[in-house]
């Protein structure tokens, strides 16, 4: 099309947007108008005084063929002529930045690498560089994770392991910045993975009016190709806990085929599963299910096996770090009546390591019963009437306990146990639970999950019974499964007894989500709901009797379907619930000599940030050496303290951290960064050419094709900055315009003949 355009109006369409036109006739211009318009009267007048065959009609379409022809020939004569900026020969610098990252080695469509064409077209002795070479000083640039300044492309290694363009772009204005500078010049796939705004690096440029030229490279879309999606698994875990992950698979021109994914701790496979591909980009989601029983920081590797012709397989994995806890989590149990929940909750967690239950069963009247506590201090006065006693626990279970028995600042203490300290909450159902335990309107009401209506005047007319069954999200959810190595069939929920329930609750807040609901002869109601609050979570466990799931005449004596959902429940409540010292590094994988930011919240016994404690981080290599580092007060925010830590070679680097305020030890955490060659290149690795296109565009460059990069320096010459002169091009001899004319007359010639005018 652009050929076209050139080959009718003599030059590309670039120059007549960025010139602007104006007539160079010697003649007076109102001289030459005046006399166009006495000819114009002369052939109307003539034809309006024709006669003979002609009709008006006909007179009135010859006379305005006849004008129209006038007035090309009229601008012909007024010497139309395009004024161009053009930049002085050899008075210009371009830098010209050519990407020098792992994804410009991948194959196109012929099998040729991205960087192929890049070192092609810019060798010192192409015709591109030898055509801008006339006319300005090339320098050339690098760019990957950092950039510089290189010879010429022959000196690029492409193993760039990740890509900063707005760095690149910076680093050349700055460099570039004491020259006259004509513009830019960007070959790139369009990757930026380093997480810094392009448009940082845009207003400087526009402020300079320096404009940048992109080239795209590479296939917009690889195909065929599996790509593995981001995994999603919580930062800590207890051992022996039972995850679902939700993998996502997506491809191209791979659709249909079922391929396999496989999680690996260290080599050892934890689990199998397959997914069957659906449409070109659409991705497939696997819930797959595995246990992690070795304790400490692990590095899970999640994968697809590389399927036969697929161009990028270094997409097919993603590493996931999780810190997998060999340590007991607390839960406090406080019941308001005696019930078999309390013996049957107890007994199904009674053989876990990791979890337990410190129960207070009222049994009268500021008479409690306890089970399973530390000591003997402990709730010796009942219901935990501070931030600190109640703080010190991991989770919470309410059972049939009514709102009235509790304070108002222990009630918002319970909100705040979980809001603030980030604990877990457990909600059960009973007589004096929820809406019939008066909790309608108080600050644990904010907590809950579900909606508390009214209480039934008849509480007899209350008791339901329920069928269980889980809804779409309780299927893959880990805290509503009847079994821990593969989703539970419908089959075994089929085959559970059905469940009582004394309230009522047919709704959900906004923001939660439902788990487990019971089909009634009326409607339908909720079972389990969950929804995060603040720094923690709370679930609503409606029915008042889930024994029965273990006691039923039914339930064969083997089966443990009610242990397993009490131990997945109990654990999926304490998961990820933070202690006093918690340690983050905003990234888990690093390269060698890269530094890394640790940050760690300090807080007390109460929750309470923490802002003169001393914090020190040991730094230890793979190799065993020991580093310590000082994490200081950010003063931005209360209890956040940080600094950098480099890993210096490949590894596993574990960073134990701990906090003191004077003599008193307020907690400690450890987290591990493993340094070695990021993957990230390979990811998303078709060319983004939508980034290419706003940077030229905000910029006033232009974007290429590989194809359309021999008109470069034309639309330097024009379009570039630096130190410029003033070019006028003729356009009164376009092709154009003489087509016109002989159309004109042409047009005028074939309606005498037709209408037998001649």
């Amino acid at each position: 099309m652009g050929g076209l355009f050139e080959a009718l109006f003599k030059y590309r369409a670039l120059l007549f947007q960025e010139g602007e036109l104006t007539f160079a006739t010697p003649w007076p211009m109102a001289l030459l108008l005046l006399g166009a318009a006495a000819v114009a009267v002369f052939a109307v007048a003539t034809y309006g005084s024709a006669r003979g065959r002609s009709s008006a009609g006909d007179r009135t379409v010859l006379a305005t063929l006849r004008l129209a022809a006038l007035g090309v020939l009229t601008f012909c004569l007024m010497q139309p002529t395009l004024i161009l900026s053009s930049t002085v020969p050899q008075r210009n610098f371009v830098g010209v930045l050519i990407d020098d990252s792992r994804s410009m080695t991948l194959p196109g469509q012929d099998g040729r690498a991205r960087s192929d064409f890049a070192a092609e077209a810019f060798a010192a002795d192409s015709e591109l560089v030898e055509a801008l070479s006339e006319r300005f000083a090339l320098r050339f640039f690098r760019f990957a994770d950092d950039a510089g300044r290189v010879p010429g492309p022959e000196a690029l290694g492409w193993d760039g392991t990740r890509t900063d363009l707005a760095s690149a772009l910076d680093r050349a204005r700055e460099e570039l910045s004491s020259v006259p500078l004509s513009g830019l010049v960007v070959l790139s796939d369009g990757a930026d993975n380093a997480g810094r705004p392009l448009a940082e690096a845009l207003v400087p440029l526009q402020a300079a009016s320096v404009p940048v030229f992109t080239v795209g490279l590479g296939d917009e879309s690889i195909d065929p190709d599996i790509q593995v999606g981001p995994i999603d698994v919580p930062r800590t875990v207890l051992q022996g806990s039972a995850l679902v992950v939700d993998v996502l698979v997506s491809s191209q021109g791979l659709e249909g085929r079922t391929v396999p994914i496989v999680v690996e701790d260290g080599g050892r496979i934890l689990a199998q599963d397959s997914a069957r591909l659906e449409g070109d980009g659409e991705p497939t989601v696997v819930p797959v299910r595995f246990t992690l029983e070795t304790p400490g920081p692990r590095r899970l590797r999640v994968r697809v096996p590389a399927q036969d012709g697929e161009r990028v397989a270094q997409n097919n994995v993603r590493e996931v770090a999780v810190d997998v806890l060999e340590r007991r989590r607390k839960i406090l149990y406080f019941e308001g009546e005696p019930r078999y929940e309390v013996k049957f909750i107890r007994r199904a967690v009674a053989d876990d390591p990791n979890i337990q239950v410190v129960t207070l069963q009222r049994t009268a009247e500021n008479k409690f019963y306890r089970i399973d506590v530390d000591g003997p201090e402990e709730l010796v006065d009942g219901f935990p009437d501070t931030r600190e006693e109640l703080f010190a626990y991991d989770g919470l279970i309410l059972g049939s306990v009514e709102a009235s028995f509790f304070t108002t600042d222990q009630l918002r203490m319970i909100a705040d146990f979980v809001s603030e300290r980030g604990g877990g909450l457990l909600a059960l159902g009973g007589r004096n639970a929820f809406s019939e335990g008066g909790y309608q309107g108080t600050a644990v009401d904010e907590v809950l999950p579900i909606v508390l209506e009214a209480p039934a005047r008849d509480p007899r007319a209350a008791f339901t019974k329920v069928k269980v069954q889980p809804t779409p999200a309780g299927r893959a959810h880990p805290a509503a499964q009847l079994r821990t190595d593969r989703e539970t069939p419908d089959s075994l929920w089929d085959a559970m007894p059905p469940l009582s329930t004394l309230n009522r609750v047919v709704g959900v807040k906004p923001g939660a989500t439902s788990l487990l609901a019971g089909s009634t002869e009326a409607e339908e109601r909720i079972v389990l709901a969950h929804q995060r609050y603040g720094r923690g979570k709370s679930l609503a466990f409606v029915v008042q009797d889930a024994w029965v799931w273990q006691m039923h005449a039914e339930v064969p004596l083997d089966d443990l379907s009610h242990e397993t959902f009490f131990q997945q429940l109990l654990r999926w409540i304490v998961e990820g619930v933070p202690d006093p010292v918690e340690v983050r590094a905003e990234r888990d994988a690093v390269e060698p000599g890269e530094a890394v930011r640790i940050t760690a919240t300090v807080l007390d016994s109460t929750y309470l940030e923490v802002n003169d404690a001393s914090v020190l981080a040991t730094v230890t290599s793979p190799t065993g050496d020991q580093e310590q580092v000082i994490l200081d007060w950010t003063v931005d925010e209360d209890g956040v303290y940080a600094a950098d830590v480099t890993p210096t070679f490949e590894g596993a680097w574990t960073v134990d951290v701990s906090a003191a305020d004077d003599d008193v030890i307020l907690g400690s955490g450890v987290l591990q960064i493993t340094a070695g060659p990021s993957d990230v290149e390979y990811f998303d690795a078709g060319r983004r050419t939508p980034v290419l296109e706003r940077l030229a565009e905000e910029t006033g460059g232009r974007y290429y094709e590989p194809d359309e990069l021999s008109q470069l320096p034309e639309d330097l010459q024009f379009t570039g900055a630096g130190v410029t002169l003033t070019e006028e091009r003729d356009l009164w001899d376009m092709p154009i315009l003489f087509i016109v004319l002989l159309g004109l007359v042409g047009a005028e010639w074939g309606y005498r003949r037709m209408r037998g005018l001649v």
